[in-house]
């Protein structure tokens, strides 16, 4: 590969990378982190309300019982969710905008939905935390320059495949910082340009869309929403609760390969109100199969996810490819150590860049407290969420610049970042004790799962900051008070 590429494109593509890194790191950094998580969305909230019940399997009956307990409730709204259980997120609840309830066993609605501290990580992957419309697009951007960052880091080491072994460690810290960000950039290379490609798409897809309206369909959105996603159906119905239980029961005999779990009543309580049936298809990448019902139960058509063109298979498995939900648990933790990896790289890059200036200030401290802020930030937020019921985006904030302007206060990387590892390891492991005397020991799977990953977690924070303390001290005696140290 270095034969075939001229010192002036090695040299653009490495002036490239660099600035596409500087531009992006701090969000790349906060996205990978948050994304890198989130992967494990259902096993967090499991972890928030672990008490609830689970794998109840509720007849159509019961199931109609407490939809038509949830419509009563929810008055007008534009469409009611049921979610029923299945795979990764063994609860039905039933949901419609800012309300949401479990289902008991019995048919009945039960506690009320919270998972306010996954939906605040949620938030920050997609948004980060920005107004909706806004956020998509600034991260969706962010997905679509890490695209040019893996293509440019490629080219811009043309040797980097051949020393994809090579590891460097206790010399130079810069050397140390490189090895790491090149040797997890080639490892990953495949994930991370998947990860940025299916990124970009999310919130790119609206202007994407209104160029091929512009382009195909004159410039009718609806009409090419329509086709795509599948119109409204052409329904007429004077029934107050809409039958869900005839539309479940009738999809063993529609679908018998495909597993129901969600249902999703459009318009509940109108005329034209009509039932959706989402259903997982086995060996399939589609997020779900919609089959459409009347109000009354009566089957209709399903939209064609699973067997209709290619771009409307693609559009639907976006979801599942992004954030892992296929293959089961052990895709699952793949994705965390790949998307970790990326989380690394985006530091390392920022690293290699503060070295190479050879001189601190400001920059250096307020990257050092925001990359080990950020974490402490997330679990504050979660134990302080475990007390109230609620996690509050202002205190992440809040908490992430606050340790920001410590580390610029104290002025010395080695003391923030050993200090912030310290105390983020500290309420990690008092996270676990809270969680286990609120609710006990052992609850459910992913609870338990969730509360050992945060006592390893803690003690490799342990270690590290320990680690990074001794190195700190080395540094700042082999180099003096002018030691650029990083992140």
């Amino acid at each position: 590969m270095k034969q075939l590429l001229s010192a002036a494109v090695v040299k653009q593509s490495l002036a490239s990378h660099s600035w596409l890194g500087l531009c992006t790191g701090a969000l790349m950094y906060l996205i990978c982190l948050s994304g890198a998580l989130a992967v494990f969305h259902h096993e967090w909230e499991r972890w928030e309300q672990p008490r609830i019940e689970e794998f109840v399997a509720l007849s159509p009956a019961q199931l109609q019982q407490a939809y038509a307990e949830a419509a009563a409730r929810i008055g007008e709204t534009h469409d009611i969710i049921i979610a029923l259980a299945a795979g990764d997120s063994p609860r039905t609840t039933i949901s419609a905008d800012e309300q949401a309830w479990f289902v008991n066993a019995d048919g009945r609605l039960g506690e009320a939905v919270n998972h306010s501290w996954a939906e605040m990580l949620a938030d920050l992957h997609i948004y980060l935390h920005l107004p909706h419309s806004w956020g998509m697009i600034v991260v969706s951007i962010v997905g679509a320059l890490l695209c040019g960052l893996i293509i440019s880091g490629l080219l811009a080491h043309p040797s980097i495949f051949r020393d994809a072994f090579s590891l460097r460690v206790n010399g130079s810290p810069r050397l140390e910082q490189a090895d790491i960000h090149n040797r997890l950039s080639v490892w990953g290379a495949p994930f991370h340009l998947m990860i940025a490609i299916t990124g970009a798409f999310y919130g790119l897809a609206q202007f994407m869309g209104l160029l091929v309206a512009l382009t195909l369909y004159d410039g009718d959105t609806e009409v090419m929403m329509a086709e795509l996603y599948g119109g409204h159906p052409e329904v007429e119905s004077s029934l107050a609760v809409a039958r869900v239980d005839r539309a479940l029961a009738q999809m063993p005999e529609i679908a018998p390969e495909a597993t129901p779990f969600y249902i999703t009543v459009e318009h509940p309580g109108e005329t034209d109100q009509f039932i959706l049936v989402g259903a997982e298809h086995p060996g399939r990448l589609i997020y779900a199969e919609q089959y459409r019902f009347t109000a009354e139960g009566d089957y209709i058509d399903h939209v064609g996810f699973s067997d209709g063109a290619a771009g409307q298979q693609f559009i639907f498995s976006v979801y599942r490819i992004h954030f892992g939900h296929f293959g089961g648990l052990v895709t699952k933790v793949l994705f965390l150590i790949a998307g970790l990896a990326l989380t690394i790289i985006s530091v390392t890059g920022i690293n290699i860049w503060l070295h190479k200036r050879k001189h601190r200030d400001a920059i250096n401290n307020l990257w050092a407290g925001l990359v080990w802020g950020a974490p402490l930030a997330l679990v504050t937020t979660a134990l302080v969420d475990l007390f109230v019921g609620a996690a509050s985006v202002a205190l992440f904030w809040l908490l992430t610049l606050a340790s920001m302007v410590v580390a610029q206060w104290l002025d010395h990387e080695s003391r923030v970042r050993g200090g912030l590892q310290l105390l983020t390891s500290a309420l990690l492991l008092a996270l676990v004790l809270c969680h286990n005397l609120k609710y006990g020991w052992l609850t459910n799977a992913a609870a338990s799962g969730i509360n050992l990953s945060c006592v390893l977690a803690a003690l490799l924070l342990l270690w590290w900051a320990r680690f990074s303390w001794r190195r700190g001290q080395g540094v700042n005696q082999a180099l003096g008070a002018n030691a650029g140290e990083v992140a």
